[in-house]
């Protein structure tokens, strides 16, 4: 059984399965950090100030003065400012996923279109042209 794991471990498609997975989710702090800490600003900036990670509702109708203070009370809370920054998050992963599949459909429909290199002369030819050669 530990040689049937180690020879599925071993294969290719699981290492890069692997290693996609690690990228994917290093890509994603990227573009959590992108929202938060870029694009968010500029939306809160043009909005007048507000910020999506902080709108919430508290269900019970209790206030709180954040909602990190409303979480923190145990306050039943519907944050909508985090699903916003979500979707937010998925779009842009989104548009770069697809930008990257664009440039690989671009690659390989250039790879296939590319003029084949001409083959040489066959063997009948070469061995025409050594008779040839030969009769002078």
């Amino acid at each position: 059984m530990i040689k049937e794991f180690k020879d599925f471990i071993a294969k290719g498609n699981v290492m890069d399965m692997a290693v996609g997975i690690i990228i994917g989710a290093a890509f994603t702090a990227i573009v959590g950090s992108l929202v938060a800490d870029l694009i968010n600003p500029i939306i809160s900036l043009a909005m007048g100030g507000v910020d999506f990670g902080g709108m919430h509702k508290v269900l019970d109708g209790t206030t709180h003065a954040s909602l990190a203070a409303a979480e923190e009370a145990g306050a039943p809370v519907f944050a909508y400012g985090r699903f916003i920054m979500a979707i937010i998050n998925f779009l842009i992963i989104a548009f770069v996923v697809f930008m990257l599949v664009r440039a690989v459909n671009k690659t390989k429909k250039a790879e296939e279109e590319a003029p084949a290199e001409p083959a040489g002369p066959s063997d009948n030819d070469l061995l025409a042209d050594i008779l040839k050669a030969l009769k002078k």
